[in-house]
């Protein structure tokens, strides 16, 4: 009985993790962009629409999402693809706890931050 228990508290305390994670990112819309460096501080600070997407090659879910993101980063420079193992302090800053996570900024301001797998059809409405 008491491994019941302790299998049942592991499995509420993983998707309560979960759901932590994605509220602490909806908070994060409305709020002023990090501070960021080189080419990614020149596209929020033209205020035009710009989307960083962050991935891990070890993500499953990220291997779907990847090409299409591909297609968007294509046709628009202010589309941002970025590794996390590689690009850790750009990840911090934006306070990404999992991938894959997709983050909108326009006019300095965070618009949208989506935490996993999103179809093209919604992300296509939101850029």
């Amino acid at each position: 009985m008491a491994f019941l228990y302790a299998i049942g508290g592991f499995i509420v305390l993983f998707f309560g993790f979960q759901y932590l994670m994605v509220l602490k990112m909806r908070l994060k819309k409305g709020k002023d962009a990090p501070e960021l460096a080189g080419k990614y501080a020149k596209a929020v600070q033209s205020g035009q629409k710009s989307m960083f997407y962050f991935y891990s090659q070890s993500c499953g879910a990220c291997r779907s999402m990847t090409p299409v993101i591909e297609q968007y980063a294509r046709k628009n420079p202010n589309y941002f693809k970025i590794d996390v193992q590689t690009d850790m302090e750009t990840a911090r800053k934006f306070g990404v706890m999992g991938t894959p996570s997709t983050v909108i900024i326009e006019g300095g301001k965070i618009v949208e931050f989506l935490v996993g797998p999103v179809s093209e059809e919604r992300l296509g409405a939101l850029l």
